[in-house]
This record gives structure tokens, sequence and C-alpha cells, in this order.
């Protein structure tokens, strides 16, 4: 099985808030309907922590994923959920959504986890936002670890969480020190990201701040980790259709990245978030340089 160690970059989120971004890279657009990860923390959270104000997305899923401390998410439907370690938050863009993000006033003392997102496909991104929470989701033992199933299924654990194309996600934690074979769908392509400890893919050490990629085609991930290690697997089928990325959204064309700029500049089509962060701004736009991007 080929494997492909991808470094990420650090990217700065404002408000005090740098993370790891792994997908995507210069390397790697996509690793199935996976389109974006940043890896954050672990941070001491000190004064207001986490505030990232109003902001829109586009044609994807956001899915939330904490390893330590807590987050309050506020989006234009009407939702208001806090988020804690082992919970998920998935949030359904489809033609537009708003939400902010942002420590509670009485948080803990550290703030540890991932940001990712899911490119919707052509038959899901013109729908009806959505939000939903799940605060259990299923569990499957693998030799020396333990894995939670976030998206889609590992072995015979099978999320609810509703998803759109053929994929999964798991955070796999070492339950003591040892290797482990993990089941893969060899029709999809995978990849791995150590979040915290020390692990291996077969002899290969992983580094944290590096995606490594796997090919389709592989039926198991054979993972080495210390106890207390944690690993998020992704994995989906090659996601079938060319997508574009800019700022908080993802869509086809220049065009409908222009016109949702357009829309959220001039209050439409998002709706308002119930939060008193700021708005944030989109960045200027040039649909000329999204055309060569492409």
């Amino acid at each position: 099985m080929a494997i492909q160690g991808i470094p990420g970059r650090k990217a700065d989120l404002g408000e005090g808030t740098a993370v790891r971004r792994l997908l995507p890279t210069r390397g790697r657009r996509l690793v199935g309907p996976w389109c974006f990860l940043d890896h954050y923390g672990p941070d001491s959270v000190q004064g207001p922590g986490m505030a990232l104000g109003p902001h829109p997305h586009i044609g994807l899923q956001t899915v939330s994923w904490l390893f330590e401390g807590e987050v309050l998410h506020h989006d234009s439907i009407g939702s208001e959920q806090l988020i804690r370690p082992g919970q998920l938050n998935l949030m359904t863009s489809a033609r537009g959504i708003a939400h902010s993000e942002e420590s509670p006033s009485a948080h803990g003392p550290r703030l540890h986890g991932v940001q990712l997102w899911v490119a919707l496909p052509e038959s899901a991104r013109h729908g009806a936002p959505a939000f939903e929470h799940i605060a259990e989701l299923p569990q499957a033992g693998f030799d020396a670890l333990r894995a939670t199933v976030l998206m889609g299924s590992v072995g015979e654990a099978a999320s609810p969480a509703r998803t759109f194309s053929p994929m999964m996600g798991a955070e796999l934690v070492g339950d003591r020190d040892g290797v482990s074979r993990i089941p893969l769908d060899p029709a999809f392509e995978h990849a791995v990201a150590l979040v915290w400890g020390r692990a291996a893919i077969g002899e290969l050490p992983v580094e944290v701040g590096v995606i490594y990629t796997l090919p389709a085609g592989g039926t198991f991930l054979e993972l080495r980790m210390e106890k207390g290690s944690k690993v998020m697997l992704l994995g989906g089928a090659p996601f079938p259709e060319p997508i574009l990325m800019w700022w908080n959204f993802v869509a086809r064309t220049p065009e409908e990245m222009l016109e949702a700029r357009v829309d959220w500049m001039a209050g439409r089509r998002f709706g308002a978030v119930d939060d008193a962060l700021p708005v944030i701004p989109a960045p200027p736009l040039d649909p000329a340089m999204l055309r060569l991007r492409r």
C-alpha cells in the first residue's frame, strides 16, 4: 500500500486561533468527499477563548469534533448547541447557512479539536440547510484500540449522522500499547492524521501536522499506537465531481462564488445569527484567479 505523507501548514483564523491545516494542501485536495481538515490545540484557553463570529458556508457539511474543552455553536436556522468531547456537531450548509463558534463563558482551561468539511455532491448542495447534534456515537474495539465512528461505518459500527456520499470518519484511541488492524472499505481512499501521542502505520512513524494518504484498494490498516494516543481516520469513494474552494465556500464555478460573496455582504440568503460576536466580512474575490486555480 503506497502511503504518502504530506505536511500541513499553519493558518491563523484570527482572535488568536492558530491551526494546522492538513487539507487542502498542495499535494492533496480531497480524500473521498473530505475537503478540509484543521487541527487546533491543545491550547491553554485564557480570557474569552475561541471567538469566531458569524460567517457563511455553501456546498458543504461542517464536522466539529473535540478532544478537550467545549465550543458553543449558533447558526442562522436557530440552532444553539454546546459541544463537548465525544459529541458530534454536524451542520449541512447546502445552499447557504451562517454560524458562529466560541468558547462558552464558563469554559475549561484547554481546547483541542478538529474542524472538518465534507463536499456535498450536486444532488445535495442546493437543498435546505440543516443541523444535528449527536451526543452518543457508536464505538468498536480493534485489538489494542477503540474507534468512535463519526460518519459512515467502521466494521459493524455505523454512525447515525447523515451523509450524502460513500464515506467514513472515526477517532481511534489507543487503549493500550500495541498493533491493531482496522478494516477498510477497498473502494475508499483513506487518510490518517495523528492528533496526540505516538503512532505508526506499519513500520512508518507518523507525526502531528502531517496527513498520510492511502489509495483505494486496501482492506485493512495496520496501526501501532501507544496507550492514550489519538488518530483521525478519514475515507471515502473518490469524489466524482470537480469542486472549487474559496474562503468558506465549496462550489463549482467562480460565478457561484461571486454570487455567494455578494449575497453575504448584502445580508441576503444566509440569514442572521443570534450572537454578539462581530460578523466576519468576506475577503476580496478575483473570479479570474479562481478560474486559474480550478
